[in-house]
């Protein structure tokens, strides 16, 4: 069974190296998908995955980096597509 989650991070997530170091654990978690800065000040991600290692991603997203701070971290479910690898894309 696969999950696919859309996250909206609010807090302190941008200029404290949260998109790289999110990038770092997915793919330790072996999960794919994307993560990216918004012009808004949040961080915006989608994660596919098994269940529970997209839930292990997910844990890490409501903590953060050391230096950042997550105030809410917004989860919602989407379609799974299938792809691989993860990656940092450019701001939205």
């Amino acid at each position: 069974m696969t999950r696919r989650v859309h996250v909206i991070v609010r807090g302190t997530v941008q200029g404290v190296g949260y998109r790289y170091t999110m990038r770092m654990i997915a793919r330790e978690a072996g999960v794919a998908g994307w993560v990216r800065n918004r012009r808004d000040g949040t961080v915006e991600a989608e994660v596919e995955g098994t269940p529970p290692r997209v839930d292990e991603v997910l844990a890490w997203m409501a903590e953060g980096p050391p230096g950042g701070r997550v105030d809410a971290a917004d989860v919602t479910d989407v379609r799974a597509t299938g792809r691989s690898g993860f990656d940092v894309l450019p701001d939205a």
